[in-house]
């Protein structure tokens, strides 16, 4: 017996949007193993169906571009029919990172059709299968493969290629925040300057998730990390913090600025590599202090100012301006290369080398609050919304 037409992952991911009736006598018996049979209809071609009734689902779901607080609604959805190709996933954690408000907003390299359903990371369950699915199983947690496939939900029905397993024997909170920022993290370190244990890097947002993320791989490395963060109320806790992670020098952008800075280098080498996700002022400081030859990669502009870089530091020090996104690494490799990526970052984990960022985890109902909360300024803490 045959299966039928798979739809796309994209079409797998947004099937939110159409109400299914599932149907089928032999439903119970097909959910009790995980795999779902193909039920043939009346005189008609095979379906497939996860339950005999319609399951209810709620997601957080907009219909334009805005502000968050505005534009998002939590609304109830029915649970589409399983197809060949098709994993049912109850979702877990999903956090909120910068990258789904600027989505919302309308500002990211990548907009999804609307109306969609918010969030490009989590950690969800396998609950059921296709007749076709072989790389996953009842029981599995996964990720979405791709930036763009809603995962403020509380289940879903995905294609198999939009999804990546990983191991469920780690903490929930690091499997959500697994994909965007570790990830972003390692390939920055290891992707642009050939460095060696010993060797520095500096870089600014050290309290965002791709910061603490650089802390600890590099430390995991050996590598010697400068960290540069905004100046605040609770700068010494915050500094403390990020020293447990293994940061060897947390300085504040005001220090970063004055002469006495060059005494950091009198003991630790002048960095090769800067991360920048902050632009303007911040990133021309971040210039001042790399090696010749160095490079300073931009991966995000909270300041949304340009970055600006002195003639005489590209002319004299022969500095290189280079720029990463993690989806379009993604097209430009396999998906086995980004499964690779994974377990590397997991045997981190394992090895207690890899923490998650802060968190705060926030009831999915709880929405506006987690949304407000990730947009407040010197807040250090993830928020991430359980279902």
């Amino acid at each position: 017996m045959t299966c039928p037409r798979a739809p796309s992952a994209v079409q797998a991911g947004r099937s939110m949007w159409v109400r299914c009736a599932l149907w089928g006598a032999r439903a119970g018996s097909q959910l009790q193993s995980g795999v779902l049979a193909p039920c043939r209809r009346h005189g008609g071609a095979a379906s497939y169906s996860a339950s005999a009734q319609a399951s209810r689902v709620r997601a957080l779901i907009y219909g334009s571009h805005g502000d968050p607080a505005k534009v998002i609604e939590l609304k109830n959805l029915e649970l589409a029919a399983v197809g060949g190709s098709d994993v049912h996933v109850k979702m877990l954690a999903a956090p909120i990172n910068p990258s789904d408000i600027n989505m919302i907003q309308g500002n990211y390299g990548l907009l999804p059709k609307l109306p969609a359903v918010g969030g490009n990371e989590g950690v969800g369950q396998v609950e059921a299968v296709g007749c076709r699915v072989t790389r996953l199983k009842p029981g599995d947690w996964v990720i979405p493969a791709n930036a763009g496939l809603g995962t403020w939900q509380t289940e879903a029905v995905f294609s198999e290629k939009a999804l990546i397993q990983v191991p469920n024997d780690i903490p929930l909170q690091s499997a959500a925040t697994l994909g965007v920022n570790p990830c972003t993290a390692y390939r920055m370190l290891v992707d642009f300057e050939q460095l060696k244990p010993g060797d520095s890097v500096i870089q600014n947002a050290s309290n965002s998730g791709v910061g603490q993320a650089v802390i600890q791989i590099a430390a995991a490395l050996g590598l010697r990390t400068i960290n540069v963060v905004r100046d605040r109320p609770d700068i010494q806790k915050l500094m403390d913090r990020l020293k447990d992670l293994g940061a060897e020098h947390v300085i504040t952008e005001e220090e970063l600025r004055k002469p006495e800075a060059k005494n950091l280098f009198k003991n630790t080498p002048q960095p090769r590599l800067a991360l920048n996700c902050v632009g303007g002022k911040s990133s021309t400081e971040l210039l001042r202090h790399l090696a010749p030859g160095g490079t300073m990669v931009t991966y995000g502009g909270m300041a949304k100012q340009p970055v600006t870089a002195p003639v005489s530091l590209l002319i004299f020090k022969d500095l290189k301006l280079r720029g990463f996104w993690l989806s379009q690494w993604k097209k430009d490799h396999s998906p086995d290369e980004f499964q690779g990526l994974i377990l590397t970052l997991c045997d981190l984990i394992h090895r207690g080398q890899l923490t998650a960022p802060a968190c705060s985890e926030v009831p999915l109902q709880d929405y506006q609050r987690a949304l407000e909360a990730s947009m407040e300024p010197f807040v250090s803490s993830k928020q991430i919304l359980t279902m």
